[in-house]
């Protein structure tokens, strides 16, 4: 069932975009069914599970934490995450800056951007990424590398919304690439889309899709 689903979803997803396995919630075993199939990108959105599972599998697995950080957390994911994508606070940067230097480490880290109607989701304004990336302090942060950025689309049947919304992340991508990382050949990466829409968000320029679902089955 596993294996068939990754082959499907494998040949929606063009080379130029990253899929990451979202296996949150899900046990040990139908993760090693996933890594059998090749898949070595995974996606966490806790700490506790990501670190426990981190212990249990192979190590040339790629952590992706994409869930809602707290500042007090980093230090047990900095050892090994590859990347975090929910970086929505210059508290949070300078937590990851930190724990990444205790590790001699650096840590590849997205942007959030809120771009849903729901005010539940987190994430930055572009007044509010500006104002970070400005600051004296980030630009000496030797410990992370911001690598793009991401979001989160508003959960709606309403496929032109969905749309507009990823347009937004996009257009803010442009912005910070243009103003900020223009020679940063670093700065790639936009991580949006989930199972029922990342085929909407390849269409607007995602370069990354976060699925679960559509892999594991139902939660």
């Amino acid at each position: 069932m596993i294996q068939e689903n990754l082959t499907k979803i494998r040949q929606t997803i063009p080379s130029n975009v990253t899929l990451v396995a979202v296996s949150k919630t899900k046990p040990v075993e139908l993760l090693e069914e996933v890594y059998a199939t090749g898949q070595r990108v995974f996606g966490e959105n806790k700490v506790q599970e990501m670190t426990d599972k981190y212990e249990q599998m192979p190590k040339d697995i790629q952590w992706h934490l994409i869930g809602h950080l707290q500042s007090n957390k980093v230090k047990f994911i900095a050892p090994f995450v590859a990347m975090i994508h929910s970086v929505d606070s210059m508290k949070l940067l300078k937590e990851i800056n930190k724990e990444a230097k205790k590790n001699n480490r650096i840590i590849d880290c997205l942007l959030q951007f809120h771009i849903a109607e729901e005010e539940t989701k987190f994430g930055l304004s572009i007044e509010e990424a500006t104002e970070i990336i400005e600051t004296k302090e980030f630009v000496e942060m030797q410990h992370i590398s911001i690598v793009g950025i991401m979001g989160m689309a508003s959960f709606t049947k309403n496929q032109e919304q969905v749309r507009q919304e990823f347009r937004t992340l996009e257009s803010y991508f442009k912005i910070l690439k243009s103003h900020f990382f223009k020679f940063n050949t670093d700065f790639k990466e936009i991580s949006m889309g989930m199972s029922g829409d990342y085929l909407l968000a390849i269409e607007e320029g995602s370069t990354m899709v976060r699925v679960g679902s559509s892999i594991f089955g139902t939660r």
